[in-house]
């Protein structure tokens, strides 16, 4: 016979609030933030983690919510794009033209979001290599690369 597991109720810190939820131990971080807080930023693309468009921010890392459990976010630090609130990064996509049809943009923002915090002077291989993580159907990289730069302390 087939063990039925229940819904558990957790707390979860998402963009610096905590959130009550109750999830499915198969649920996913992805599905919690969209279905059962309404947070829909983060964006189903792939579902395998090839993508990027549902990269969030875990304990300040990029982490694709889509292979994350609900239940491993718990205890620790969430930031969707809702949280990012006028995020440097959010003008020089602007001023750059970093997105097209914008389906990709949350997942680019929590991506250089992160690369910014970590890496403040980072090199040309070190962004290009962060940018890997996510995919842009629409435009190329220069403009996501030049806003990035934009925020970057980057003596050129």
């Amino acid at each position: 016979m087939m063990k039925v597991l229940c819904p558990t109720v957790f707390t979860l810190n998402i963009n610096g609030e905590d959130r009550r939820v109750s999830v499915k131990p198969s649920d996913t971080l992805l599905h919690t933030l969209r279905q059962e807080l309404g947070l829909t930023g983060a964006k189903p693309g792939c579902e395998n983690g090839d993508c990027g468009a549902c990269t969030v921010l875990v304990d300040h890392l990029p982490i694709k919510s889509c292979l994350m459990l609900t239940v491993e976010a718990v205890d620790k630090k969430i930031l969707t794009v809702e949280g990012l609130q006028n995020a440097p990064i959010q003008k020089a996509f602007v001023e750059n033209f970093g997105f097209q049809c914008g389906y990709c943009t949350s997942g680019f923002l929590m991506v250089c979001h992160s690369l910014a915090h970590m890496h403040p002077n980072a090199s040309d291989a070190t962004i290009e290599a962060w940018l890997q993580s996510n995919i842009c159907r629409c435009t190329s990289y220069e403009e996501i690369e030049a806003a990035i730069k934009s925020i970057l302390n980057i003596n050129e």
